[in-house]
């Protein structure tokens, strides 16, 4: 086959698919006066993602040389099929009792694309998980017990599927495509300006001279870059190639540098303002506004951040880690003239969604079209944005974006078959029984469920699918919804860092050098908190800063002082090395502070009891290490 199929055939249609939902984000078949169904652009947008699929992922894996006739068949079939959808969908929605024979054959043709796009590009975890829906879909009712459902025949379940809007072309694909992929197209541009890479100038010169400056780069760099992309295991291959190296250097061990990436990197999918695009989800699947999500997440998010920070500095300390040479560090302010101007589109990003109400993929695109903008104005480090660094920002978000659209409709198939067989009833019930109506039963068996179902998965695909599947049983509980939904975000992503399917923590391990398993340990270690605090703010809902300003400002200071005490337990180093009963009671009082005293029994006096023990300990440590001088 000629090469441009290859090399320059799929950056073509990424490009296209990019410009569709740029279009889309701004409105343009209004300005047009063109009326159209959004699941029409869906259509081509999702036909491009399974020819881009098929062009350029082979049917084993590696690289690719060459594209093997029967792919180049797949491509135009999944192409066609994607406009066949688009032209006729109007019709099709509209008359669907009537068109079963048209709507079944859609169904044959674009599912199993879909399924074998999903192996090539996500691996055959998602497959199996998909499979064994679309399985359920066809046997439910010959499931045993409260999971028994209503099967579909086959004609009947891939009609369904294929059209309808609430299985492929439903919210899933609809939230990536209008969305997430814009955010992607903001992230593009800020690798191509310069932006991210002023990230990390800016986190070494604001941290490079305190003590464990290297790993605390990783930690913030890795954070605000994270938030944007979308993906932990990108943001770990992009920043830890520099932050990786950095800790190494400083003084950190493999693991331990391997470890503080990954956790960082996780974090950030969970960090206002984007919270690598789940936000976003989570905003769309519970009908509330944006602010409302990103408001609820920033006091969990800075809790794990600031745990993280302080293990740092702990090991830090523990291991005698010097800051990083005075000669590797910019000052502050020269970083801050040099770069300033990548700030303004954040302030743009948020002026649109706060002050102006505006939809975030509309935010999203003016955004970028600062970016665009500033950098001609001002640039960074003597360079410009090209004609060619906006292709290429066009082209490598379309290529980016084609393994979450993948997954947008394997969750939009995956939630069609719940709708269908009516499993999601089923399901609740089954979870609020096994927690024998315990709620903190409940919550530490759905924590369980949602690692486990989030093994192996993007941001997009583990909310998504944790959403739909562990949500609900905790609203029956009376768990508000975006508490419950911000729990098994938290515990999804978990997985990233949690043995034994650790994907964020051995791709940083494989970068590193290090172990994988230890490194996925050690991760644990480090990011603690976000194993406690999901269940703290189910309980109390000020740590999500809801309810009186006196509540959530006692709640936040309590909490920051608690994960303090808890981290250096956890690091066990105050000073000096602490022993094993120090550790122990610090752990205590942490977590004592850090519980939602004002509504559990004696809550007042765990309050003191622990700000009392807690200032005990210290005030021993301390009067320890002066007489102790090492």
């Amino acid at each position: 086959m000629p090469t441009w199929l290859t090399r320059h055939a799929p950056l073509l249609l990424g490009a296209v698919l990019t410009l569709i939902v740029l279009g889309i984000a701004g409105n343009i078949p209004f300005f047009l006066r063109v009326s159209i169904f959004t699941q029409q652009a869906l259509g081509v947008v999702l036909g491009l993602a399974l020819a881009i699929v098929y062009l350029t992922r082979p049917f084993r894996g590696g690289a690719r040389e060459r594209v093997p006739v029967l792919d180049l068949i797949l491509a135009a079939v999944g192409l066609a099929a994607g406009i066949y959808v688009a032209v006729r969908y109007p019709v099709l929605s509209g008359e669907f009792f009537y068109r079963q024979t048209e709507t079944f054959l859609v169904g044959l043709v674009i599912i199993p694309l879909v399924i074998e796009a999903l192996r090539r590009t996500a691996g055959l975890v998602l497959v199996s998980i998909l499979g064994t829906f679309l399985i359920y879909g066809l046997l439910a009712d010959k499931v045993p017990g409260h999971l028994e459902g209503r099967a579909q025949s086959f004609p009947k379940l891939f009609s369904y599927l294929g059209i309808d809007l609430n299985a492929l072309f439903g919210l899933p694909l609809e939230i990536i495509t209008s969305i997430v992929v814009v955010f992607i197209f903001l992230g593009q541009l800020l690798l191509r300006t310069g932006g991210s890479e002023w990230f990390t100038d800016l986190a070494i010169a604001a941290t490079g001279r305190s003590r464990g400056g290297a790993a605390k780069i990783a930690v913030i760099a890795s954070g605000l870059f994270g938030s944007i992309s979308g993906s932990a295991v990108s943001n770990v291959a992009s920043t830890g190639v520099l932050t990786i190296p950095l800790m190494r250097k400083g003084g950190y061990s493999k693991t331990s540098a391997a470890a503080f990436e990954a956790v960082a990197s996780t974090g950030g999918q969970v960090m206002p303002p984007i919270m690598g695009a789940a936000a976003f989800l989570m905003s769309e699947r519970l009908e509330l506004p944006y602010s409302e999500i990103i408001i609820a997440a920033l006091l969990p998010s800075l809790l794990y951040y600031i745990a993280v920070f302080i293990q740092a500095d702990v090991e830090a300390a523990r291991l005698k880690i010097p800051p990083i040479p005075e000669d590797q560090i910019r000052k502050l302010g020269p970083v801050l003239k040099e770069g300033w101007h990548f700030a303004l589109p954040f302030v743009v990003l948020i002026f649109t969604l706060f002050v102006l109400n505006r939809r975030p993929d509309t935010a999203a695109l003016w955004a970028s079209g600062t970016i665009i903008l500033v950098s001609l104005v001002f640039g960074y480090k003597g360079k410009r944005i090209s004609i060619a660094d906006i292709w290429e920002s066009l082209t490598g978000t379309g290529k980016v974006a084609v393994d979450i659209i993948i997954i947008g409709a394997m969750a939009g198939l995956i939630i069609g078959v719940i709708e269908v067989t009516g499993l999601s009833f089923g399901l609740t019930f089954l979870l609020v029984q096994l927690g024998q109506g315990s709620l903190f039963g409940l919550l530490g068996l759905t924590a369980v469920v949602c690692i486990i179902l989030g093994m192996g998965m993007p941001t997009t695909a583990i909310y998504l699918i944790v959403a739909t599947l562990a949500a609900p049983p905790l609203r029956q509980l009376g768990v508000s919804p975006i508490a419950a939904d911000m729990f098994v975000l938290y515990f999804g992503l978990l997985s990233m860092i949690t043995p034994p399917v650790a994907i964020a923590a051995f791709t940083a391990a494989n970068m590193a050098g290090a172990p994988p398993m230890k490194v996925a340990v050690t991760a644990v270690r480090y990011g603690w908190p976000a194993f406690i605090v999901p269940f703290l703010f189910v309980l109390s809902p000020s740590l999500l800063l809801q309810g009186s300003v006196g509540e959530i400002v006692l709640t936040a200071v309590t909490a920051v002082a608690g994960v303090w005490l808890a981290s250096l337990a956890v690091g066990g180093y105050f000073m000096r090395p602490l022993a094993v009963p120090q550790r122990f009671l610090l752990f205590v009082f942490g977590i004592g502070l850090l519980a939602p005293t004002h509504s559990i029994a004696y809550g007042t006096w765990i309050l003191i009891g622990s700000i009392a023990g807690a200032g005990l300990v210290l005030w021993y440590e301390r009067g320890q290490a002066r007489a102790n001088p090492d």
